[in-house]
């Protein structure tokens, strides 16, 4: 069978990270790449090995041989490259948010479905092998009924005033930030262990720095500052002084449509914390605990006898959950083996010929970008209003 040939638009951190996943999977060829400037398109094809190169998507559009593109460059572009891809009759797999209100993340499902062309949306923290077993184990019973959901997702990225990064510009990033950034993935990840959906939200967000110094060259995402030699930043590479207004933290209070009631806490600021994803589920039963920076930990707490740590291990593993480790328990599988496992389920929807309207795949859609987006909004919500919004996602 001939590969599936796929197109990566944007090969900023997230891209490149696109393109290693899908090479690992052996049925897809990355055959083309866009970038705008013409100078970095060329070189970057030519260090990755792609043929192709593009500068604009809509002449990339027009190659017939490319099935599937990968949607990577900032938020604002999400809406209108995603909507030609569609009516392109092209798949799309988008990077999260899937664009920036929800009136563009629901005229995009609209079209998806309507042109009935694969739509993902890379929530991979839903991808890891232990996250699997535990939806698994919740929807089993093992846990009882799910009643309490807590946690946060923490980065120290942005946390001093020469950090600086086009996420801070809502223009391109958005009117959310942290909570549209990483809450997202934590809303996500928790909608889909448990099978309960975020219905009412009231939230608290601040702007730690409200003000920040952007450099005058630009920096690539996770780029630190030139140091000087007493370890501070550079502040001769720094430009000019810039209000910041989008939120560096985020706590919100939950309501879930299975009755479970929680909170979590998005942190961009966090000192010494690189990409603490972590959430506990009480049961009446057990409850369950998982930190995205041990992967391949699951922590199951208990009234009556010693608590556990189940490990990654496909020997341990439900039938149900055997489609996502590949190595053996103690050869621990993290962030890029999530990534690829979200490549693998997104991609072999296609190589099936599943129907998007009719199927369901093992992987995040455009619904699920769509629901994001709803309890992003309710959160702004909340917070202006100073109370709890419901999370109206028709």
């Amino acid at each position: 069978m001939k590969p599936i040939q796929a197109c990566v638009i944007g090969t900023g951190f997230v891209g490149l990270a696109h393109i290693e996943a899908v090479r690992r999977l052996g049925f897809v060829q990355v055959v083309a790449l866009v970038e705008p400037n013409a100078k970095s398109a060329e070189a970057n094809a030519r260090e990755l090995g792609i043929p192709r190169w593009y500068t604009h998507y809509e002449e990339m559009l027009q190659d017939r041989d490319i099935q599937v593109v990968h949607n990577c460059t900032p938020n604002h572009l999400h809406f209108p490259i995603n909507r030609e891809v569609i009516l392109s009759g092209k798949h799309i797999l988008s990077e999260k948010p899937l664009a920036i209100s929800t009136w563009e993340t629901k005229e995009l499902l609209r079209l998806a479905r309507e042109n009935k062309v694969a739509h993902g949306v890379n929530f991979n923290y839903r991808q890891y092998p232990i996250i699997k077993q535990l939806a698994y184990m919740v929807q089993n019973g093992e846990l009882g009924k799910v009643h309490l959901l807590h946690g946060s997702y923490l980065q120290d990225w942005l946390l001093l005033p020469t950090d600086y990064n086009w996420r801070l510009d809502p223009a391109i990033g958005g009117e959310s930030r942290a909570v549209a950034d990483i809450g997202s993935h934590w809303c996500d990840t928790v909608q889909y262990v448990t099978g309960q959906k975020i219905t009412r939200v009231c939230a608290d967000l601040s702007t730690v720095l409200p003000v920040r110094t952007k450099p005058a060259r630009k920096r690539d995402t996770y780029e630190r500052p030139e140091a000087a030699e007493d370890g501070a930043p550079d502040m001769d590479e720094a430009g000019e002084t810039v209000a910041v207004s989008t939120e560096d933290y985020a706590s919100v209070l939950l309501q879930f449509d299975g009755g479970g009631k929680g909170a979590f806490t998005v942190s961009q600021v966090s000192a010494g914390r690189k990409n603490r994803l972590t959430f506990e589920l009480a049961g009446s039963l057990k409850s369950a605990f998982w930190n995205q920076e041990e992967p391949e930990k699951l922590w199951v707490g208990h009234r009556d006898r010693p608590n556990e740590i189940l490990l990654s291990d496909p020997a341990l593993f439900a039938p149900e959950a055997l489609a996502s480790p590949h190595y053996p328990g103690g050869h621990n599988e993290g962030w890029p083996d999530s990534l690829r496992n979200m490549m693998f389920h997104f991609y072999s929807f296609i190589r099936e010929g599943k129907d998007p309207l009719r199927d369901q795949g093992d992987f995040a859609t455009f619904a699920d970008g769509h629901r994001a987006m709803c309890i992003t909004e309710a959160v702004l919500a909340s917070h202006r209003a100073g109370g709890w919004v419901e999370v109206r996602c028709d």
